[in-house]
């Protein structure tokens, strides 16, 4: 359970980094952009297998029995976290983490600013009910409150970043997904990259149900969600 709690603070304190502007940019002008980029991609990637490696490997202390209904409540979160985190990473977003920037927002930016860690939070809260012992929460809860507060730092660094272009978008997207297009300051819609990222979620779920999950994890879904073994 050490090896865990050890992976977890690394992978914090990796990706607090971004947090810190001035860290950030030394580093950048040390090594340039590049290779920021593709050591930040390969420690993460690194710190992440770490993470599920410990995961794995931590001793099962259970805080509650499991139950077939628990399974259903991650095979319900868990798609809709796949299909915000892939969208929200192909969709131009000024405001959040995305692979595209410089560019008209995505139509999932209506829904809510920040989908990538919606999508991260709702995977990993729907994670944590079949997983009912002290790693699983660790682990999951662990991920879901990093998902929150990264939604904090984003909001603040963001209104700094677009300046007087803040109270704009701001005001036609909202932090809580669909909160504005319920008080009518936007118009919900669809773009390719949706499809997209629906195609893959489609793709990927059957896949993991189906297949790769239990390869991988040593778990299959559907069993324990229909059988609850």
């Amino acid at each position: 359970m050490v090896d865990l709690f050890l992976a977890f603070f690394c992978f914090l304190a990796l990706h607090s980094l971004p947090a810190l502007p001035a860290v950030k940019q030394r580093l950048i002008g040390l090594i340039g952009r590049p290779v920021y980029m593709a050591l930040y991609s390969l420690l993460s990637l690194a710190t992440l297998v770490w993470v599920f490696y410990a995961f794995m490997e931590a001793d099962d202390v259970a805080l509650w029995l499991d139950r077939a209904w628990q399974a259903w409540i991650t095979l319900a979160l868990a798609p809709i976290g796949l299909f915000l985190v892939i969208c929200g990473l192909s969709s131009p977003n000024p405001a959040s983490i995305t692979f595209r920037k410089n560019q008209q927002p995505g139509a999932i930016v209506a829904l809510t600013r920040h989908p990538v860690l919606w999508g991260f939070f709702l995977w990993a809260f729907g994670h944590i009910f079949p997983n009912g012992e002290l790693r699983g929460v660790v682990l999951f809860g662990g991920f879901a409150i990093f998902s929150l507060v990264g939604i904090i730092i984003l909001e603040r660094r963001s209104s700094r970043k677009l300046g007087t272009a803040w109270n704009d978008f701001a005001g036609k997207t909202s932090i809580v997904p669909f909160a504005a297009f319920v008080a009518g300051r936007t118009r919900l819609g669809v773009d390719r990259d949706m499809v997209f990222a629906l195609a893959i979620t489609v793709i990927g779920t059957f896949a993991l149900l189906f297949a790769f999950h239990e390869v991988l994890f040593g778990v299959d879904p559907l069993l324990l969600a229909l059988y609850g073994v």
